[in-house]
């Protein structure tokens, strides 16, 4: 078992609490003591469970990310002043094979998440401002539309009837305008937050990063320019880890992350394979070395964002970043 973790109050954890999270309900698991407890996904319940939950000494929440549906109990778990951590689903599966537990039930899955509090102590979330969160949801919102245009605009190229046609084109038009404001409201809300507004010049100062990328690692990495390279990197899922066992070598995999914001990332790399110099040279020098696309590409991906982590730790626009590396080569 790992030393106990500190809660950023201070305190060490005394209560852990697997949560599982469903549309309907929440399934609540309580160590020591094994307590379990159901309440339903709605507000008023929500209030109910953290009312309970703020009575117990020291309490660390687990959570697993469920597709947004865990988001809402994670801000007001964060708002009743309660620490709580969200989780991969897949690290907390592989924990439960390692304890033996096959079965899989939402009350099974709430008491596997206490146990996963217990013996692992996830560090909790830092609390998420209201503007970041709004931030967060337009960015998401954005990126649903965007998708949902891509999905209309493919279908229009399938069918010739006019009917059908008439109604994709309403469709789209449709979209376009809910794109154009979710748009305007982000311009609008980076520009409301001086913090943010810096970012986002040094961000977009960099050959291959626009509007739609800065805006996504604001809303997404908060953690960009605090962490060190290696750690921003495994974070946001473009860091390789080895696969050896004695004498075998693997093939190193990234693994986990933040996959939307991956995808991000990798348009801003395709991009700054052909405009940016420095990312344009590193991918030729792999391509020379007879790398495989994927790899050039993640690599790319890697490289962009330790230079966009650099020049935010820094406070420092690409053309000076520039300027100072050519200045201490010379």
């Amino acid at each position: 078992m790992m030393e106990n973790s500190v809660l950023e109050s201070g305190a060490v954890p005394q209560t852990f609490v697997g949560i599982d999270v469903s549309k309907a309900k929440l399934d609540v698991c309580c160590l020591p003591g094994g307590e379990h407890r159901q309440f339903g996904n709605d507000p008023d319940d929500r209030a109910k469970l953290l009312e309970w939950l703020s009575s117990k000494p020291g309490c660390l929440l687990v959570v697993e990310s469920s597709g947004g549906y865990e988001r809402e109990l994670v801000y007001a778990a964060q708002d009743a002043h309660l620490e709580i951590a969200l989780v991969n689903p897949r690290q907390v599966r592989d924990f439960a094979k390692g304890i033996g537990e096959l079965a899989k039930t939402d009350r099974i899955d709430a008491g596997v998440l206490a146990l996963f509090a217990l013996h692992v102590q996830p560090r909790p979330l830092a609390k998420v401002p209201a503007k970041q969160r709004e931030l967060e949801s337009l960015v998401a919102r954005r990126r649903q539309l965007v998708e949902l245009h891509t999905a209309e605009q493919n279908r229009l190229g399938q069918v010739s009837e006019k009917f059908v046609l008439k109604s994709l084109r309403k469709v789209l038009s449709t979209i376009e305008r809910e794109l154009k404001s979710v748009e305007k409201r982000i311009l609008d809300l980076l520009e409301s937050h001086d913090d943010w507004r810096r970012k986002i010049e040094v961000l977009e100062s960099t050959s291959g990063v626009g509007p739609v990328t800065g805006a996504a690692l604001v809303a997404e990495l908060p953690e960009l320019g605090h962490l060190n390279r290696q750690a921003i990197a495994a974070l946001v899922g473009v860091a390789p880890y080895p696969d050896e066992s004695g004498t075998m070598r693997g093939k190193r995999r990234i693994w986990g992350g933040r996959a939307r914001l991956r995808t991000t990332l990798y348009m801003a790399a395709l991009s700054a394979r052909r405009c940016n110099p420095t990312i344009r040279e590193f991918a030729h020098r792999l391509r020379k070395l007879g790398k495989p696309f994927k790899l050039i590409m993640v690599a790319c991906m890697r490289k962009l964002l330790v230079i966009l982590n650099s020049m935010l730790k820094t406070n420092t626009l690409w053309k000076d970043m520039t300027k100072a590396t050519t200045a201490g080569t010379t």
